[in-house]
């Protein structure tokens, strides 16, 4: 008979916080020098108070425009970039209280792949020294085991283990972020921050990259904050989506449901930016063009940050609660929430949305191509129309039989000249233009007279 074993303290306060990463507050300011002395004469708020959580085994693919923000979240939660105000916690431990030497051993748990696969790698270390590095920091693995450590990395990746003493200039875009993967992959990470892995690749390297990130997070149990400009590569990659606007939240909720039915204008604008692969749908679509340009972040606007571009605000007759107060992520459904004041009216828009009809779609024929020939609505083959013609076409057949029969009989063979044809292009009904042709100007071959 076996006994249950109790779960230690650390399982359980493990299995108890299914959060990996909290962040609450969190502000990143960075200071704006001028003159002799350099004195700070503003700040440039790049993240200006933002609240969210990532959870175990999950990924948040972040979306937004340039400069909302997005990387500077994905370096602080790692403590690369040092916050201003608020906190960050990894699986229950406040980075910002973390001393040297322990947030060294931290930084095992948690690493980042770069946005630019040249930029990221040093032209003077091999590949081998590349991937080597973190393990050399941590202690991982000496001698053999290390090199036999490296080899499986770019297995795992998808690199041949003979690339080991190349340098970066030897190999593609693709081939250099895999490299940055497995470099990630070396301290055998939890946490992963993927800032825009994929921004500077071809498309066809992309899918590639993103199917390994893919395997990685199933096989490996990994949690990825995802950081990406394309809403379709966020939408297929990740678990919940967040908005950013110039350093806050503007929505955050799973893919599926902000994806139908988003409660944000902001987000609204950037799915009517997404080109729909149905021309039907492309053409029913609302699309917004968002006037202006985004605002600084030195002096960013009071109250809603996007008010100023803003359509559902100039629909709405520019509401005072949107210029002066700032909104709150309002809860819409389970796991999705929106900081927009009136939220529910932005639920009641299609604006953005491209609308599938549910009614059957006739292909082939054009409607209006069709509306000439039916009876009902005036066409060619109407009532009265259709018993003139027929008659018509009656009586002609019937002449047109007897002028055959007639020369035939002429003929004394029995066989109508030009058989298969109902007369030449010269109006003869035999299909020939005169007594010496042999081929009629219809097409086909006739007897010769």
């Amino acid at each position: 008979m076996t006994s249950a074993v109790a779960p230690g303290p650390e399982s359980a306060a493990e299995a108890a916080r299914p959060e990996l990463v909290e962040v609450r507050g969190l502000k990143v300011y960075f200071p704006i020098r001028s003159g002799i002395f350099q004195q700070e004469v503003g700040t440039v708020k790049a993240i200006d108070g933002i609240d969210f959580e990532i959870r175990r085994g999950e990924t948040l693919g972040l979306v937004g425009e340039s400069g909302c923000g997005k990387s500077t979240t994905g370096r602080a939660l790692i403590r690369l970039r040092e916050a201003t105000e608020g906190t960050v916690k990894f699986d229950g431990i406040d980075l910002a209280t973390l001393k040297p030497d322990k947030l060294r051993k931290m930084r095992r748990r948690m690493q980042i792949i770069f946005q630019d696969p040249y930029g990221s790698l040093d032209p003077r270390m091999t590949v081998g020294a590349t991937i080597a590095e973190p393990i050399d920091t941590h202690k991982l693995a000496r001698g053999q085991d290390r090199r036999d450590r490296i080899a499986d990395l770019l297995r795992i990746v998808g690199l041949d283990p003979k690339y080991i003493s190349r340098y970066p200039h030897e190999f593609s875009g693709g081939q250099r972020q895999r490299i940055g993967v497995a470099r990630a992959l070396a301290v055998e990470p939890e946490f992963i921050v993927c800032d825009e892995p994929i921004s500077a690749l071809d498309v066809s390297i992309q899918a590639q990259v993103l199917n390994l990130l893919t395997d990685l997070r199933n096989q490996l149990g990994l949690t990825y904050l995802f950081i990406a400009h394309d809403l379709s590569v966020v939408k297929h990659i990740s678990d919940r989506v967040a908005v950013m606007y110039l350093g806050k939240i503007a929505e955050i909720g799973p893919p599926d449901a902000m994806y139908a039915r988003p409660g944000h204008p902001y987000t609204r604008a950037l799915l009517s930016a997404v080109p729909v692969p149905d021309p039907e749908s492309e053409r029913r679509r609302k699309r917004v063009v968002l006037q202006g340009d985004v605002p600084s972040p030195v002096n960013p606007p009071s109250g809603c940050r996007f008010h100023t571009r803003c359509w559902l605000y100039e629909r709405l007759g520019q509401p005072e609660e949107c210029r002066t107060v700032d909104p709150p992520l309002y809860p819409l459904a389970a796991d999705h929430g929106a900081a927009c004041h009136f939220a529910a009216k932005a639920l009641e828009s299609d604006v953005g949305i491209a609308h599938m009809l549910t009614a059957p779609v006739r292909r082939g024929t054009p409607e209006a191509a069709l509306r000439s020939i039916r009876p009902e609505d005036g066409g060619i083959d109407s009532e009265e129309k259709t018993v003139a013609v027929d008659d018509t076409s009656l009586a002609e057949a019937l002449k047109v039989s007897d002028v055959l029969e007639a020369a035939d009989t002429a003929d004394g063979t029995g066989v109508p000249d030009g058989a298969g044809r109902t007369g030449g292009a010269d109006g003869s009904p035999d299909g020939s233009s005169g007594p010496d042709d042999t081929t009629g100007d219809a097409g086909g071959t006739t007897r010769p007279n």
